[in-house]
């Protein structure tokens, strides 16, 4: 079914709501103010999802889409028909409209760039899909079918003529390549470890390791995580979800006489972590599950940071940091509805919300990083 919608306003997931007849539809592809022919993709109980079949009156903030596969429904830069100075004003939309539906907090943060770029080729990993042509290719949204793609827009240049040119005959297969500060890529026989350089560290690790995306994401969370900190002055710091050790070698490295302890469950990102960080003697790790290493955990915690996944910290978990007393937090979220549900959890556990940033992290896609500060109240 095909018809004419309104588009009102940017929503959470990429999205954007039109009102026909006062039903909800989530549209693909549109922006606020347009007037567009969509065609209705999916029906639930209480709204429907289109996806643009015709821009009838367009948006003065439209262009051309980046990724001409974009319009075969190949999946992964949603935003990439908007002006990139607009997109951060939609997520900043998002982030405000969050913050107050979830913690009942009006804010006037805005989701700030992290460099003066075009916003194209800062991926440092990417996974790609060859069909049994050996063509690459990207699943379409919401679908395991495959699009045979010939252009990678947000893929580092390297990555992205590696992974295209496919030399090495891929064929019915996933494969994820990276490349590291020195330009060195994986998969590749040779390549053992990925070395990425952050400030002056140098971390070395597996290619399947965990890694931000964005080349220069790691500085831009390591530096607003340790601005937070300094306002808040820790005595010791536990980091929960440690990964590889980004925040906490930072940490331990900016602050030699705090006592930092890194906690992670992937075992390969502590052996990762304890390799690219021997050198301070502040800084330990902890092989770990977050909430059974918080349950056990006996002595009282002062700060803590912690980078939970995309769905956020869970209540339990927030409940044991509460329990152990810590009194100041910092929270990194990559989705701004789980940031506002731990904020307001956190709030009811008795902790004040002192400062908050976002950084767009994730240009020419709805998704971006919000870093979070807490004392407790009666502090």
């Amino acid at each position: 079914m095909q018809l004419e919608l309104n588009i009102e306003k940017v929503a959470h997931g990429g999205v954007f709501v039109a009102r026909p007849e006062g039903k909800v539809v989530f549209v693909e592809g549109t922006l606020p103010g347009e007037r567009v022919l969509a065609e209705i993709v999916d029906e639930k109980s209480s709204f429907q999802r289109a996806v643009v079949k015709e821009v009838l009156q367009a948006s003065e903030h439209r262009r051309s889409h980046i990724w001409p596969e974009s319009a075969q429904g190949a999946g992964g830069i949603d935003f990439g028909h908007i002006e990139l100075s607009y997109q951060r004003e939609l997520k900043t939309q998002v982030l405000q409209e969050s913050l107050m539906r979830f913690a009942k907090l009006e804010s006037s943060a805005v989701v700030r760039e992290i460099d003066q770029t075009d916003g194209l080729h800062y991926r440092t990993r990417i996974q790609v899909h060859y069909d049994n042509r050996g063509r690459p290719c990207v699943k379409k949204v919401r679908s395991e079918d495959l699009i045979p793609v010939q252009s990678l827009p947000l893929a580092d240049e390297k990555l992205e003529t590696l992974a295209l040119k496919n030399s090495a005959g891929y064929k019915d297969q996933r494969v994820s390549f990276a490349i590291d500060t020195f330009g060195n890529v994986a998969p590749a026989e040779e390549t053992r470890f990925l070395s990425q350089v952050v400030g002056e560290r140098l971390f070395e690790l597996s290619p399947e390791t965990f890694w931000q995306a964005h080349r220069n994401a790691p500085a831009a969370l390591t530096t607003d995580v340790l601005n937070k900190l300094e306002a808040l002055n820790p005595i010791s710091v536990v980091d929960l979800y440690g990964g590889v050790g980004l925040f906490g070698a930072a940490i331990a490295s900016a602050s030699p006489m705090i006592s930092v302890t890194s906690v992670e469950l992937n075992k390969q990102a502590v052996k990762d972590g304890k390799r690219s960080s021997r050198d301070l003697k502040n800084l330990s790790f902890e092989t770990s599950d977050v909430l059974m290493y918080l349950r056990r955990r006996e002595q009282n915690l002062d700060t803590v940071v912690l980078d939970p996944p995309r769905s956020g910290a869970n209540s339990k978990v927030l409940t044991q940091i509460a329990r152990l007393g810590a009194k100041k937090i910092v929270y990194v979220a990559c989705d701004p509805v789980a940031a506002a549900r731990d904020l307001n959890e956190l709030t009811s556990l008795g902790y004040r919300l002192v400062e908050l940033s976002a950084l767009d992290i994730f240009p020419h896609t709805h998704h971006f990083e919000t870093v979070l500060s807490f004392q407790l109240a009666n502090l």
